[in-house]
């Protein structure tokens, strides 16, 4: 087991809260601290109370068992705190129990909101309603012990006096998935309230090797700066922060043993983006293709600098759309390629196509010797496709695709099925969902901060199908789709090729279909979201 990495001052692991008419109290009953935590209803305010206020008929609180306090969001005119409300432990991580985040509570303190213009509300009340996304997030943990945004070796590199840091000062700001919600707190030098959250995947378990039993562990950290919905979130920023960026530990217990490997993965390190516009798979384009180099070296030193040697595997096709980005990544690429930073393309879907996955043999002939030379971390005390699933649900909205073969080393019928299914959920999840998503992600992490415009308009967001799209398109591609399945099936023989794209065309209507009926309307006009300067 590894040294706890123990913090100054200890988080509350139980608290209770009670809701009064004008505030919210949260009180630690775990005796971490004696103080206790106060918002106003209000407006937000924070501050630290010595006792409960006093109870009366007139002044009856509600009360509940909260285990964490995820951050605050300030909008227009109120504040959301947000808290864990149901938790479930899923394991421990170096000796530590860890928790799932089973269920969080937006709590409102936007009383003021009352004596706010006609205008400011209505903007309120559709920026609030972004906060839904928060209380779905998936794959949320935490630790009230260790720090979790740290793989084995950067914690057991802490020196003392990180150790004796409080947990969110401890943790990787890429990492830390409430770094912006928890500014407020920290701004209140809340320290016992601060409870730094990863999003990402978390499976630990044990298995037999002949009379000897191994606990192995897989944690997913999801970078919060760049992530987002699989269409919607592309490519690299101007600083080298790539789309979607998770960091993989693989980590094996024996006899006293950890040994632990660490993988990322994430978009090409270049400005490029897809514009969603209903079709299956979206045009890709590059932007400022000048500036692809200096972005690749900017993500590539950043990646030196925290991981030392670094293997980059492309694994896109070479052909069409995505070969134009493969050419791309490989051109930035020759100014980058040192002996810590290699560039290896492997062309996954040519060379395996979609059942022949035993030729990933000739991919591990080409990195072999890399591997063999970067070794991985071993310490002492002086299985995969779960782990997919967890991480693909939370960008693209469905589990992975060719999962069969992670868990039972070939494709199967049902997995091949299965794969149909989850491609024409993605479909239907890019084009009429993910861009609303998306804007909530980037609220909740402060990619964006709120503006109004001095006419107060929202107009939606630019550059999607979202920005056109209204019940009359959505009706239209209904009636499209099933005229497209009637024409098909008439043609004459039934062909599988026929059988395959009546069917795709009769899903899609079908799913449009139940989305208006459940909503009434497929799209509105979102609030504007700025970038913060």
């Amino acid at each position: 087991m590894m040294e706890k990495a123990d913090s100054g001052q200890k988080l509350c692991t139980g608290m209770r809260l009670w809701e009064f008419p004008d505030q919210y109290i949260v009180q630690p009953t775990d005796g971490s601290s004696g103080s206790l935590l106060a918002i106003s209803r209000s407006d937000g305010t924070l501050k630290l109370i010595d006792a409960l206020p006093e109870c009366s008929k007139l002044r009856v609180p509600k009360i509940r068992t909260i285990f964490g306090v995820i951050g605050m969001l300030k909008l227009l005119a109120g504040s959301y705190l947000i808290v864990i409300t149901e938790r479930e432990c899923v394991g421990s991580y170096m000796g530590h129990p860890i928790f799932k985040i089973s269920s969080l509570k937006i709590l409102h303190c936007n009383h003021a909101l009352q004596n706010s213009p006609v205008e400011q509300k209505k903007m309120e009340t559709e920026f609030s309603e972004f906060l839904n996304v928060a209380e779905n997030t998936p794959g949320l943990y935490f630790s009230y012990e260790t720090n979790l945004t740290l793989s084995c070796q950067r914690l057991h590199e802490l020196g003392d006096e990180s150790k004796s840091l409080p947990l969110w000062r401890q943790a990787d700001p890429r990492f830390l998935w409430n770094n912006y919600l928890l500014e407020l707190l920290i701004d209140n030098k809340l320290d016992s309230y601060l409870l730094p959250v990863i999003q990402g995947s978390f499976q630990h378990f044990q298995a037999a090797i002949e009379k000897d039993i191994v606990d192995v562990t897989l944690i997913a950290r999801r970078c919060s700066r760049r992530n987002g919905t699989r269409m919607w979130r592309r490519g690299a920023d101007s600083d080298g922060y790539v789309a979607n960026f998770v960091e993989t530990e693989q980590i094996i217990q024996m006899h006293g043993n950890t040994a632990s490997f660490v993988q990322v993965r994430g978009s090409m390190p270049f400005t490029w983006k897809q514009i969603v516009d209903l079709t299956y798979k979206p045009k890709f384009e590059i932007v400022k293709p000048e500036e692809a180099p200096r972005i690749a070296e900017r993500h590539f030193l950043d990646l030196r600098k925290t991981y030392r040697s670094v293997l980059a595997i492309d694994l896109v096709n070479k052909h069409g759309g995505e070969g134009r980005l493969s050419e791309k990544f490989a051109n930035a690429m020759q100014r980058v390629t040192s002996d810590d930073v290699r560039y290896v393309h492997f062309d996954f879907h040519h060379i395996c196509g979609h059942v022949h996955f035993e030729r990933l043999s000739i991919l591990y002939e080409q990195i072999e010797d890399f591997l063999e030379k970067s070794g991985y971390l071993l310490l002492n005390e002086k299985v995969w496709a779960n782990h997919g699933d967890d991480i693909s649900i939370q960008y693209s909205g469905t589990p992975a695709l060719k999962g069969d073969f992670v868990r039972y080393g070939q494709r199967t019928a049902q997995g091949i099925l299965n794969d149909f299914k989850n491609a024409l959920m993605r479909y239907y999840l890019n084009n009429f969902v993910d861009g609303t998503k998306q804007d909530a992600i980037d609220l909740l992490q402060g990619h964006y901060i709120i503006s109004v415009s001095r006419d107060l308009r929202a107009p939606s967001h630019q550059g999607g199908f979202e920005a056109v799209a209204s019940f009359p398109v959505a009706l239209s591609v209904v009636l499209a789709g099933i005229f497209l399945s009637v024409v098909s099936l008439r043609q004459g023989p039934l062909t599988f090729q026929r059988a395959l794209f009546s069917l795709l065309c009769a899903g899609m209507s079908i799913g449009i279909a139940a989305f208006v009926k459940a909503n009434g309307r497929v799209f509105c006009n979102r609030p504007r979201l700025h970038k913060p300067h």
